[in-house]
């Protein structure tokens, strides 16, 4: 019983953990993804304007006379486009060429490495989640079993001391055991009952 308690306690604090990152988790993701995708679009007004050259998207892993933006769908594709933005900002600049602003390669980092961190602690609350989840499993069938066997000795128990089948139930729901009747069962026994009342007040 302690060992189930315990795995339940931790199954549920794991989940309310995962609940509470994945808030933050959803704002990080949407300012990494804002943060990179404006990066990349400045660059291609940077290039239009004629400020850059078209081999500079190369440094980000772009082919040059590529100025559709990448997908940004997974979370994958951010941790993917956010390292190569902020690897080919580093090496273009080292190369000599003018840093872009509005946003800065600073606030794509800062906002980047949010949503990795946040990314790795989601992974972490889910695994936690899971692990504790199949605990909680594996202790119910032997909880399950415990119970079962339990409630098997509380009936035979009470059926050597009591003689009416409602005493007897009573008896036993006492200890936790959960009588469920089926449709028409519970009517049924009610009347049984009642003929029983009525043959033990008929004069013969």
């Amino acid at each position: 019983m302690p060992k189930f308690r315990t795995a339940i306690v931790n199954s549920q604090t794991a989940r309310e953990k995962q609940i509470t990152n994945s808030r933050k988790y959803a704002d990080y993701t949407r300012k990494a993804k804002l943060y990179i995708s404006h990066f990349l679009q400045v660059l291609n007004f940077t290039i239009i304007r004629g400020e850059l050259k078209p081999a500079a998207r190369v440094f980000y892993g772009i082919d040059e006379e590529e100025q559709r933006l990448p997908a940004l769908v997974t979370e994958q594709d951010l941790i993917e486009w956010g390292e190569k933005v902020i690897k080919g900002e580093q090496e273009r600049t080292r190369a000599g060429g003018t840093p872009i602003y509005s946003p800065s390669i600073a606030l794509v980092r800062v906002n980047y490495e949010n949503f990795k961190q946040a990314h790795f602690s989601q992974k972490q609350f889910q695994q936690n989640a899971t692990r504790y989840s199949a605990e909680v499993a594996q202790y119910r069938t032997d909880a399950d079993t415990l119970i079962l066997h339990l409630w098997n000795e509380i009936e035979k128990h009470f059926e050597t001391i009591e003689e009416e089948e409602e005493k007897r139930r009573a008896c036993c729901e006492r200890y936790g055991i959960a009588y469920v009747f089926r449709k028409g069962e519970r009517e049924k026994l009610t009347r049984q009952q009642e003929i029983d009342r009525i043959t033990l007040r008929l004069p013969f």
